[in-house]
């Protein structure tokens, strides 16, 4: 099944509302009913700003770069694209066409194997 995988790149000290904003991105997905969303926190990186952040010891961050990962259809990811405009501001947005296999025993029993 082909679908869409929407990857939003911002910092870890980003927020909306005094909340993380990966965190209100994530709530948002859910509420949205997108089929799932994951965040994964970076150890190193840079963004518009052209300073690097990084987790190694003698240089702690507390500024991580954090990508929030939600793949759904395409119909379902581009429904969801004007709600996050509002709130990124100066993170990155990239979609993705992804091929989606679903393992068997997970997600829904359609009757079909897994390629």
């Amino acid at each position: 099944m082909s679908g869409l995988r929407l990857t939003v790149f911002v910092s870890e000290s980003d927020t909306w509302h005094h909340r993380p904003l990966f965190a209100e991105i994530v709530h948002r997905a859910h509420r949205a009913g997108l089929a799932g969303a994951s965040v994964f926190r970076g150890i190193e990186g840079f963004g518009s700003s052209s300073v690097v952040h990084t987790s190694r010891l003698l240089s702690l961050s507390e500024d991580l770069p954090v990508a929030i990962v939600i793949v759904d259809t395409e119909e379902r990811v581009r429904a969801f694209l004007p709600g996050l405009e509002e709130i990124v501001g100066e993170g990155l947005v990239v979609l993705d066409p992804v091929e989606v296999i679903r393992l068997p025993g997970r997600g829904e029993d359609s009757g079909e194997e897994a390629r």
